[in-house]
């Protein structure tokens, strides 16, 4: 089975690459939790794009874990927004769903 492990001293497009490689799905990454304020800068860290006050870390992600869980995990580690798509990046996943579907969607 897939999984990445995320860290605070990745690159935002190392992590979107790896997030596609693993499990078929694109990655948006947001400068805020509220996927507001646009996308993050390719080349920052996660640490540098983190929230004042979230502990950030590490984090195993794998292809079963439900999108809506996923995106929450990420919001409160590192405080930035993100948003699982389609492997098109037409649509966005469904919350309910599995990181793994998302990617065959």
């Amino acid at each position: 089975m897939a999984e990445i492990k995320l860290t605070g001293n990745m690159k935002v497009k190392s992590l979107k690459a790896d997030f596609k490689e693993a499990f078929g799905a694109t990655l948006r990454v947001y400068k805020s939790a509220s996927c507001k304020g646009g996308f993050a800068d390719d080349n920052a860290t996660l640490a540098s794009i983190r929230a004042e006050g979230a502990k950030g870390g590490e984090l195993k992600i794998v292809g079963h874990m439900q999108v809506g869980n996923f995106e929450k995990k990420i919001a409160e580690m590192y405080g930035i927004g993100v948003q699982v798509a389609t492997a098109d990046d037409s649509a966005l996943a469904d919350n309910g769903g599995t990181i793994a579907a998302a990617g065959r969607a």
